[in-house]
């Protein structure tokens, strides 16, 4: 069942304009040697008149020569690129699909790098000449104009440029709002045929993807709006946000899982400082249900992909936030999404438009959302360094957040010591060893850096809480990660001299580099250091730090903690103290023991307010305490 029941006004246009309504062998016969044909992208590809245009040239082997195909998103079928119609046929794309990815590698077809905001430019200018543009519409309405549907971006461009327009005319594209309009008198030639059109499976929500998507969405707001890449992951992330409000949405590529979150009231656009009420895109790719959804939907708003990814545009969004996806990132931060070394996978995109532009906005963020690895967990997607010819997409000042199903790591401000050590910590385990010794040999971390391999050393996310203290303070309660180093340096010496005394019993005040490994470098199943963090997940602050290091012989625990001094007072001991409790008796130890200077009381009060049961020793100063759990 179509969109539309508008048999009469076709028909009317027919006998007004029988000449737009020729045989197909007539049509074809009007595009020349050399021409340049644009063929609408995407799932609006029409793939009744591609069809139908190779067949006249198998059947009419000399009717034209040398022509180039210019075709975004070819996702559909492309059987120009055929070695056999190579005399005919060249086709040149600026975003790579699964079609025509061997063609292009084996150079039997062509790939411009180029962001998409960029492209109409191009083709209004003449840099890229359209002669004749094969497009995909919706029936015409009362008024004659005929809707491009779910692939407006640089299509309409092309129709406003080409010397002859050919249309598809086909019941099933649906009319969408905004730019993607034309009307029948400015179409040349229309071939009326109906077909389902292409659709775009979705991949299902694994582990992996679930993890990433929780990720992501702590770094999402209430009231953000967002912009979400191409791709199966980034329409898995989409999954994890149905407990957020007031969304908005200003992208390219409006997906099944958008509409989902619209559907379900999370999405409402009215938080938006540009175009609020509507979602915003430039073309659709997903399931017939998505397509439904749009049809003469006024909440959604299809321009132009030179306006919906124009990075100032972008940056008029308050709160935007874009999260798209890479193939690779290496330990510096740069970041591809093209090509697998010199191996062409799909394009630019609207990538750096995004990544850019919502830099620039009010409260914007960027996030990359990737696996970890590749091909069943062969290969790493963090790596030392990009393989040659690999094109940078992400350059080291663009990337703020990256997620993978380890967590996150905030690259932005951060040295090149800094930003391998994050992007080391949310790597897959098994290639942790690898990039750290990969990363001292290049010098980008320190030479002596410790390292625990396998399950002893990976990082317990089901560790982490959150808690309130008696004063009203949220505290994210996390383990210590192998990144962060620079945060407890700063915590160390943010205490007071006496508050560093009271902690390690020493006149000490250095905390080098080598004393800050004994902190972060961590054999979980031996001991446990958490942290006491404030802050957004790119500005941490640490203000307090708990451990327990287990003595295996009594089978109870040393515990130790410090609180930053101008966090005194807080509650945040008592909060780290009841967590670490917690831990230990979940872990079957009996208790505690603990060394406390005499003149330390407010350590002793949070100690005797643990309720445990009490011995104290008095050793030279210095309270040798063993503190039994109670039952």
């Amino acid at each position: 069942m179509g969109f539309n029941n508008n048999m009469n006004t076709l028909d009317d246009w027919k006998r007004l304009c029988p000449e737009k309504f020729a045989g197909e062998d007539v049509v074809f016969t009007h595009i020349r040697r050399g021409d340049h044909i644009f063929v609408a992208s995407g799932c609006g590809e029409p793939q009744y008149l591609v069809r139908a245009m190779v067949n006249y040239v198998e059947s009419h082997p000399k009717a034209f020569f040398d022509t180039e195909i210019i075709h975004v998103y070819s996702f559909g079928i492309a059987p120009y690129t055929d070695p056999k119609f190579k005399r005919n046929f060249r086709h040149n794309s600026f975003f790579i699909g699964n079609n025509t990815r061997g063609p292009v590698n084996q150079g039997l077809a062509d790939y411009t790098p180029v962001s998409l905001s960029e492209v109409p430019a191009l083709i209004r200018n003449g840099s890229v000449p359209i002669d004749v543009a094969l497009v995909q519409t919706s029936l015409p309405d009362e008024h004659g104009y005929l809707s491009l549907g779910i692939s407006v971006d640089m299509v309409k461009a092309a129709t406003d440029k080409a010397t002859m327009i050919i249309a598809q005319v086909n019941a099933e594209m649906p009319r969408i709002h905004g730019d993607g309009f034309i009307h029948i008198k400015d179409v040349d030639f229309i071939i009326r045929h109906d077909e389902p059109l292409l659709e775009l499976p979705g991949i299902e929500l694994n582990e992996t993807t679930q993890r990433i998507g929780n990720y992501v969405s702590r770094l999402i707001q209430d009231g953000d709006t967002i912009q979400v890449g191409y791709g199966g992951l980034p329409n898995a992330v989409l999954a994890n946000l149905f407990n957020k409000k007031h969304l908005g949405v200003h992208t390219e590529l409006l997906s099944d899982g958008l509409v989902d979150l619209i559907k379900a009231g999370v999405i409402d656009n009215s938080m938006k400082s540009l175009s609020p009420w509507k979602t915003v895109a430039a073309f659709s790719m997903g399931k017939r249900e998505t397509y439904q959804f749009l049809h003469d939907n006024p909440s959604i708003l299809f321009r132009t992909i030179d306006w919906t990814n124009n990075p100032l545009n972008i940056a008029r969004q308050v709160n935007m936030v874009a999260i798209n996806s890479a193939l690779e990132i290496d330990l510096t931060g740069q970041a591809t999404s093209d090509s697998i070394g010199g191996t062409f996978y799909s394009g630019v995109g609207g990538h750096q438009d995004f990544m850019r532009g919502a830099l620039m906005a009010r409260g914007g963020r960027t996030i990359l959302a990737m696996k970890s690895t590749a091909m069943n967990d062969t290969v790493s997607r963090i790596v030392p360094s990009l393989r040659e010819s690999a094109g940078i997409t992400l350059n080291r000042g663009d990337v703020r957040y990256v997620v993978t199903e380890y967590g996150i790591a905030y690259l932005h401000g951060k040295n090149i010591r800094e930003r391998a050590m994050s992007l080391i910590s949310i790597a897959h385990p098994k290639f942790r060893p690898s990039l750290i010794e990969e990363a001292k040999k290049r010098g980008f971390i320190y030479r002596d850096q410790a390292f625990i391999p396998g399950k002893r050393g990976e990082y317990p996310e089901n560790l982490e809480t959150h808690r309130t203290t008696k004063t009203g303070l949220q505290l994210f309660l996390r383990p210590v990660k192998i990144s962060d180093e620079p945060l407890l340096k700063d915590f160390f010496y943010s205490l007071s001299d006496r508050s560093l005394n009271r902690r390690f019993l020493s006149k000490r005040k250095d905390m080098p580099h080598e004393r800050l490994q004994d902190f972060v470098i961590i054999d979980y199943t031996r001991e446990v250091v958490i942290l006491g963090v404030v802050g957004s997940e790119e500005n941490e602050l640490i203000v307090g730090v708990g451990q327990y290091g287990i003595d295996e012989a009594s089978h109870t625990a040393e515990v130790a903690f410090a609180v930053r001094d101008d966090h005194h007072n807080r509650g945040i001991g008592q909060e780290m103290l009841s967590y670490l409790t917690y831990l230990a008796k979940r872990e079957g130890l009996l208790g505690f023991t603990a060394e406390v200077l005499i003149d330390n009381k407010p350590m002793l009060h949070v100690f005797e307010k643990g309720g445990f049961d009490i011995k104290k020793k008095n050793d030279a100063g210095v309270y040798d305490l063993q503190m039994a759990f109670r039952g």
